[in-house]
């Protein structure tokens, strides 16, 4: 996450100097708008699940997935059945290892004849990441950018100049995660394309969760992709290309694709041929991994958020709707999210959830996990006070003492490289909230965001479960307060467990001193509401 820390700071001067409001490019470019397949019970996967939906009472399937790498294989499985139409919506879609063996899959699902449409966020993009944009020669696939820069290339010095001088239109983002196959059946959480959130990559791995999702919600989350596809701020790739995109250009990244994306091997493991035995998704498919039927909220901001919040115009704010569901927690919330600045609205949800005796659990990320260091350095003013409300406060530390819940091997875990990107809450161990909203300000009021609160206590004791299991001594430091020597404000200490041992820090535990002169002077400027 190194380019959202660079274009951060970046955003410290534009909010000092202001921004030029303005459309996006290629705002006048020629589209056409489009919907969902309109008839998913015509096909293999919409008939595989209308019976039970019927048998349920109208109710949808869900089934969690935690571990990174099944994370991928589920989506590649997922593209590679599709028979009429494929909806992917990302917040980023790297051209590393798996963003490419993802590309050619879908790629060959549009050589079957799948009608394909990619809607990718602008706000990330990296060297590399353009490869997506050159299907769109293919007659079958359209690829339309949210929001783009005017400049289309990967050095970061110019795309911080044009978000300085126009960051109030560059600073709002599309967060969403999504992929639907057929109008029939979903995967939505809170995993980008991209090695590290499928956590295989030794260099960094950001630990998930989707949720598959099968039975009527998948065409609420269609509606929801509709919406953002034939919004203004969807911009086709076609008009953002100085070089018209060729059927000979496509056919050279084909080659490509075919020739370096099978390699992916990670710790041993062969993910070409992993994706071929068609598990986990098979199971799912047959029943042999039974899904959980139950009732569930689809949850999500407008795609034109910004104005809602200014209240130019009438729309969803997806923060108001996690609010009502954690506003009626009556014995214990659960959250885990990598980035925690809860703001005067947060603070005061979790003050009144005291005040009625509600225990309050928090994971979210430590200084030396965390891969956003100017967030961090907004989350910690929060914690003495977080504390002192009785909030109990777990800090995910970057070398895990057990992977059992990591959601990865223990091969991969011994880098040492863990941090969180999981969205995740337990509502009294009833009902469970999965999706792309961290609990910040960024997310709250200037990302657009989508998820899922499902009424289900099984799925609510398995995120519970897996909460215990990260907050594990050995694998969280437990933050907790000491009385000052001098009679001032209180101490903060992290407890932890080494070799066996029980351990508490006065000094906060981090990669390197300068690390904690970075955060410490980041947290002296004035950005929580961008954070």
């Amino acid at each position: 996450m190194k380019v959202r820390y660079h274009f951060s700071l970046v955003l410290l001067i534009a909010t000092v100097l202001g921004g030029c409001a303005s459309l996006p490019p290629g705002s006048d470019f020629p589209r056409t708008t489009s919907s969902a397949y309109a008839h998913p019970d015509e096909t293999r996967l919409g008939l595989a699940f209308a019976d039970a939906a019927r048998e349920h009472d109208g109710q949808s399937g869900f089934r969690i997935v935690p571990v990174g790498a099944d994370g991928f294989l589920m989506r590649m499985q997922m593209i590679n059945a599709a028979e009429r139409a494929l909806d992917l919506q990302y917040f980023i879609f790297r051209g590393d290892d798996t963003g490419r063996l993802l590309t050619d899959a879908v790629l060959h699902a549009a050589d079957r004849g799948v009608r394909v449409r990619v809607l990718v966020d602008d706000g990330e993009t990296v060297g590399g990441d353009d490869q997506i944009s050159k299907l769109e020669s293919h007659p079958s696939i359209e690829i339309r950018i949210f929001n783009p820069f005017a400049y289309r290339g990967s050095i970061t010095l110019f795309r911080a100049t044009e978000f300085l001088f126009n960051a109030s239109r560059l600073d709002y983002r599309m967060h969403n995660k999504l992929l639907i196959v057929d109008n029939a059946v979903a995967l939505i959480g809170g995993r980008n394309i991209g090695d590290q959130y499928f956590q295989i990559d030794p260099e960094a791995q950001y630990a998930d969760d989707d949720v598959f999702v099968a039975g009527p919600i998948a065409q609420r989350l269609s509606w929801t992709f509709d919406e953002f596809w034939n919004n203004g701020l969807s911009i086709p790739a076609g008009a953002l290309s100085h070089e018209k995109s060729s059927r000979a250009a496509l056919s050279e990244h084909r080659v490509v694709l075919h020739e370096e994306g099978r390699q992916l091997k990670a710790e041993g493991a062969d993910y070409a041929k992993r994706v071929a035995t068609g598990e986990p998704f098979n199971g799912m498919v047959s029943g042999r991994l039974p899904l959980i039927w139950a009732h569930a909220q689809l949850i999500s901001d407008s795609p034109e958020k910004k104005k809602v919040e200014s209240g130019e115009m009438v729309g969803r704010l997806m923060h108001r709707a996690v609010a009502n569901a954690t506003g009626k927690v009556q014995s214990e919330l659960l959250m885990i999210t990598p980035y925690l600045i809860p703001g005067d609205e947060g603070m005061q949800m979790f003050k009144d959830l005291r005040l009625r005796n509600a225990r309050v659990r928090i994971l979210t990320s430590s200084l030396e996990s965390s891969t956003v260091l100017l967030a961090q350095s907004g989350y910690m003013r929060y914690r003495v006070p977080l504390l002192e409300e009785g909030v109990e406060l777990y800090e995910i530390r970057s070398q895990l003492g057990n992977s059992r819940g990591s959601g990865q091997t223990a091969a991969i875990s011994r880098h040492g490289n863990y941090s969180l990107h999981a969205k995740l809450f337990v509502f009294d161990r009833q009902r469970v909230f999965i999706g792309s909203m961290n609990f910040d300000q960024r997310s709250m009021h200037l990302n657009t965001e989508i998820g899922l609160v499902i009424d289900s206590p099984e799925l609510a004791q398995q995120v519970a479960a897996r909460f215990e299991a990260m907050v594990q001594p050995v694998n969280a430091y437990t933050l907790a307060l000491r009385p000052s020597n001098n009679g001032g404000s209180p101490n903060l200490v992290w407890q932890t467990q080494e070799d066996g041992k029980t351990v508490e820090y006065d000094t906060e535990p981090a990669v390197s001193d300068w690390q904690r002169i970075k955060v410490h002077f980041l947290s002296l400027l004035p950005l929580d509401s961008e954070l």
